[in-house]
């Protein structure tokens, strides 16, 4: 008997302090845990239901294409300018490689001095446009949207982008911490109790408390590998140091991430003309013919304040996760292509980097991981809340009724 108590002290200790640590941490950080986990589940399916939602204006439906050509792109700028009357400037341009698909023209403006969400972004809105007419098909405040101020609540809590993240990385750092401790409370000291931490046995129960003691256990158990994963993909937003740790860990020891910021343009402004951002998109256009679209920036607010700047395009071969991506650089006065940085040339600390974002979302591979990720952050939503109910039902201190 002796030997098996002496046997038992050590993690009595350590698992005292694990359920005083997870018991305090969760009483002072619940609130907002639910509130990141159920917009995270909010937002993990946007994708799907603008696709639904916008279906009529995501197509333009121009009929024989095949013997048309789609408008210069200064020209079509010009005629979606003429017809949104937005005082800001017009910023960037989706181009999809699909022809059957419209281009998307973005307003975006930043005003760094502002505290939260709703000043900070003074427009964000997309234009839908027929790329064969010019026509604007349909304009959608992306600011005021639904998707975007759930992301911004997940995100930032709606406080400024520059420092709102580290509030919201607050809690996920103690989530973490909840995350380690409440495996170590789930871990079982023998055969019997695993098999009750497995599954849900309710045959003969009929006590809330069992079942709500279970539903936190089990749950919390089954997706904590799920839920490790989205905390360490969400901290890579707020702290610069996991972007730095995660590209280190699996570039194998490389600390230089790839820079081309050197690589600068070198024909004279005088052979920019009208055609030029024509000329990007074209040589873009034959060089992915199987990607899905491209951003292109129409450079109303930094091409002529800074001498020979780089002029990025961001390639997007997937419809469903940005993980695989190029980067060209364009002279934006002769629109030559100067430099591509091709999947195949990343090495594995890039790539880890570069689908922070999908793992976080679930898209990676697409619909089977942002179902895993919708129900994880749906069990994170919950643990909250049965793991209060459970501190309410022991702290009444009231003979347990089974009946």
């Amino acid at each position: 008997m002796k030997k098996k108590h002496h046997h038992k002290n050590k993690p009595g200790f350590f698992k005292k302090w694990s359920a005083k640590l997870h018991l305090w941490l969760g009483l002072g950080i619940g609130f907002l845990i639910f509130i990141i986990s159920i917009t995270g589940a909010l937002y993990v399916f946007k994708d799907e239901l603008e696709n639904f939602t916008r279906k009529d204006v995501i197509f333009h439906n121009e009929q024989n294409i095949a013997q048309k050509n789609v408008l210069p792109i200064r020209m079509m700028e010009k005629s979606v300018v003429e017809q949104v009357k937005e005082k800001y400037p017009v910023h960037w341009v989706n181009v999809p490689i699909d022809k059957k698909r419209s281009y998307i023209f973005y307003w975006y403006e930043h005003n760094t001095k502002a505290w939260n969400y709703f000043d900070e972004l003074p427009v964000y809105k997309a234009a839908y446009v027929n790329p064969y007419t010019g026509k604007v098909l349909r304009v959608y405040d992306e600011k005021n949207g639904f998707f975007n101020i759930v992301k911004m609540i997940h995100w930032s809590f709606l406080l400024k982008q520059d420092w709102g993240p580290y509030v919201v990385g607050i809690p996920v750092i103690i989530f973490l911490i909840m995350l380690i401790t409440g495996i170590v409370l789930w871990w079982p000291k023998n055969k019997a109790a695993r098999k009750q931490r497995l599954s849900f046995k309710w045959k003969n129960v009929k006590s809330w408390k069992r079942k709500n003691y279970d539903l936190h256990n089990i749950l919390g158990f089954y997706s904590s590998i799920f839920a490790l994963i989205f905390t360490i993909t969400g901290l890579f937003y707020a702290y610069f140091v996991v972007q730095a740790m995660i590209y280190v860990i699996f570039s194998g020891g490389e600390t230089q991430y790839p820079d081309f910021s050197h690589i600068k343009t070198k024909a004279p402004i005088e052979l920019r003309t009208e055609g030029t951002l024509d000329k990007v998109i074209n040589t873009v256009i034959q060089k992915y013919p199987d990607a899905f679209g491209f951003a292109i920036d129409l450079g109303h607010e930094h091409m002529d304040d800074h001498e020979h700047p780089n002029f990025e395009v961001y390639v997007k071969h997937l419809s469903y996760s940005y993980h695989k991506s190029s980067s060209l650089i364009f002279d934006e006065n002769s629109g030559e292509l100067l430099h591509t940085h091709d999947p195949k040339d990343k090495n594995f600390g890039e790539k880890a980097v570069g689908a922070n974002y999908d793992i976080h979302v679930g898209s990676i591979l697409g619909l089977p991981t942002k179902i895993i990720a919708f129900i994880v952050s749906l069990i994170c939503a919950s643990l909250p809340v049965t793991g209060f109910m459970v501190w309410w039902g022991r702290r009444k201190k009231k003979p347990v009724k089974t009946a």
